[in-house]
């Protein structure tokens, strides 16, 4: 018997669809068991990739890990593995920026099997009980934050890495473009006003939001009525199915000041094999079947996975069982901005994540000091 091990994030969405494709897999090829472990979410987004690789054989990967893993050879480059027509399949179907994350120096080391970025999302019941409309600008989420009942309030998970990616959504949104992704500094007038933004739904928000993460907040959401809305959140689809928790949480676009719901900093995630893997051949043949798109929207989905493939995500039935998760979505994706991905760029996100929370929670110092310090940390943390 053939034994190979894969490494995913403890979730549902994480685990149950990968659990659901190695059985599969192992019906199609019964000489073969592959086995996957969870790591907690904290882990997967600041885990040390390099203590992985030797351990396992698949890896569902964090895009922004990428610099630090090709320059130590923990991932077999796919487009040796895979055939140009899949490859060129895959490109044609991402969603938004997905498939170019795991794209570097010309060579592509991972594939989207799940795709995710900030969004929005709600509790309809509580919001038409109260005869509110969905936010669709940053002056109407203030305005419902007001307009709430006693008992209800909007979130925003603040924990360091989140707190950091809605700084960074605001200023691509605000901005125009992923600032440090290309190189450039953020301007002082950009930062400072993503800062002021974020203070501001701070001031407003559920105690709670500077304490838990997406998970978190989705557990809140969906099991008290303590939150009604949250204006940036990474996208859970296993919320929007019916009967998954006690109440049911609906996903928009998220908020913007000119009508377009740009900068939404993507995540996902990417299925890679390690350069230690010795059973090549199988690792490839289950990447092939588990990211493809009639898999995606099929099993994949079913299962309780999020599929990184675009005809999952405009497939009727999909949208169906999530109640228009994909669908209501998907302009926030395909308008999102991408972290930077160079060689040292998890220990710049740890510490200015830290740093946004911090003066978000304490506002000892002034904003354009905080902007002038993570434009200076960007560039020390490069290798």
């Amino acid at each position: 018997m053939i034994t190979i091990r894969g490494m995913t994030w403890q979730h549902e969405r994480g685990v149950n669809p990968l659990v659901a494709a190695a059985s599969d897999y192992n019906r199609m090829h019964q000489c073969v068991k592959i086995e996957w472990d969870a790591r907690s979410l904290q882990d997967f987004e600041n885990y040390p990739l390099e203590l992985l690789a030797d351990r396992y054989d698949l890896i569902m990967i964090d895009h922004p890990h990428l610099g630090a893993a090709i320059s130590e050879n923990l991932l077999l480059p796919l487009d040796d593995l895979l055939s140009p027509s899949y490859i060129a399949d895959q490109k044609l179907h991402r969603v938004g920026l997905s498939f170019d994350s795991y794209t570097w120096e010309g060579r592509q080391w991972a594939l989207a099997a799940d795709a995710a970025a900030q969004i929005a999302a709600y509790r309809e019941d509580l919001l038409q009980a109260a005869g509110l409309e969905v936010p669709r600008s940053w002056d109407d989420v203030f305005a419902l934050a007001k307009k709430l009942p006693k008992g209800s309030r909007i979130g925003l998970p603040l924990v360091p890495v989140h707190a950091y990616a809605s700084y960074f959504t605001l200023c691509a949104q605000i901005g125009g473009e992923a600032f440090w992704s290309q190189d450039a500094d953020i301007p002082y007038t950009v930062g400072e006003e993503a800062l002021s933004v974020l203070m501001n739904l701070l001031a407003v928000s559920h105690r709670q939001s500077a304490t838990v993460d997406p998970i978190g907040m989705y557990e809140l959401m969906s099991t008290t009525n303590k939150i009604a809305y949250v204006p940036l959140i990474y996208g859970y689809s296993n919320y929007a199915r019916e009967a998954f928790r006690p109440s049911l949480i609906r996903c928009t676009n998220i908020p913007s000041s000119n009508g377009s719901p740009s900068g939404s900093m993507i995540g996902g995630v990417g299925l890679a094999i390690s350069s230690r893997c010795k059973y090549r051949e199988h690792a490839v043949n289950f990447l092939q079947m588990t990211v493809s798109g009639d898999y995606q929207k099929s099993s994949f989905v079913q299962n309780g996975g999020q599929p990184g493939h675009l005809r999952a995500w405009k497939d009727a039935e999909v949208n169906r069982v999530t109640n228009g998760f994909f669908k209501d979505t998907l302009e926030t994706l395909e308008l999102g901005s991408m972290r930077p991905r160079f060689n040292g760029y998890i220990g710049f996100q740890d510490r200015a994540g830290a740093e946004i929370q911090q003066f978000l929670l304490k506002g000892t110092e002034s904003s354009r000091t905080l902007v002038h310090r993570l434009n200076q940390w960007v560039h020390d943390y490069k290798k």
